[in-house]
């Protein structure tokens, strides 16, 4: 199931009150499915909506579930209700290795996905990389810009804290981070641009709020005809050890690492 959880370029939300909703979130052709009993469920349908949560997983379905923080009244219930169903976990507002220990201990065995959103977080994000049930973190762009005073849709203000995730996952040998939302469920132009910026940066993977936006995602962060064309020829030239050039291009051990990398995403084996 790790595999499956590192792997995956789209993750789509879905209201754990809305089990309505859960067969056709399976079926958009988003990699995971995310059961939110967080922020998208109201505190009187909390009760309902891990019961439905808790039904679907116990049917066999691969989902991950977004759990309330551990500093709410609802988070003990949360993770007792999904213990040894959920594919993966999504801990929101994770600031510290101790909050991803805390809820391994009650979920073990289970990969993790803390989301940071916030400014303690982001500053402690290699720490919370870390922790040793995490597989790769994620990002939270709307709350972290409610709490810094910018405006959530601006790359320009979250590039640093975009980055400095990024560069944790790397950091502690976690699979790259997944994007935060594009709240424009209508525009597909701001998508694709939030698509591309976030890929410029280094994340693999986004959280969908919308169906619509998972065909568009998939493409966006899957790699081209060309780089994987690209991968396949530095492969091919690759000589044992040495430096080589290909297509004007010096190639060396952070290139071919890179070639792998590209060619391991779009799911073919290098050359031998």
């Amino acid at each position: 199931m790790t595999e499956l959880v590192t792997g995956a370029r789209t993750f789509l939300f879905v209201p754990g009150h809305r089990p309505d909703r859960f067969a056709k979130a399976a079926a958009s052709g988003a990699d995971l499915v995310i059961l939110d009993l967080e922020d998208a469920v109201a505190p009187d349908r909390k009760d309902d909506a891990r019961e439905h949560v808790r039904a679907w997983l116990a049917e066999g379905h691969p989902a991950v579930v977004r759990v309330n923080p551990g500093d709410t009244p609802w988070h003990d219930e949360d993770v007792a209700a999904i213990r040894n169903l959920a594919s993966a976990v999504m801990l929101p507002k994770a600031e510290a290795p101790q909050q991803i220990e805390a809820l391994a201990a009650g979920l073990p065995g289970t990969p993790i996905l803390p989301l940071i959103e916030t400014a303690l977080g982001v500053v402690q994000a290699v720490a919370v990389c870390a922790a040793e049930a995490v597989v790769r973190p994620a990002f939270g762009n709307v709350d972290l810009a409610a709490q810094i005073g910018v405006d959530h849709t601006s790359h320009e203000a979250l590039r640093h804290a975009r980055s400095a995730v990024v560069l944790a996952a790397a950091a502690a040998g976690r699979a790259a981070p997944v994007d935060g939302v594009t709240t424009a469920l209508e525009d597909v132009v701001i998508l694709d641009a939030d698509l591309e910026h976030a890929k410029s940066l280094g994340f693999t993977a986004k959280l969908c709020l919308h169906p619509r936006q998972v065909p568009l995602a998939n493409r966006a962060l899957s790699p081209t005809d060309d780089e994987i064309a690209w991968a396949h020829r530095m492969l091919s030239q690759r000589a044992c050890g040495s430096v080589t050039v290909v297509d004007g291009q010096m190639v060396d051990r952070p290139v071919l690492l890179r070639a792998q990398a590209i060619l391991a995403r779009a799911g073919q084996r290098p050359p031998q």
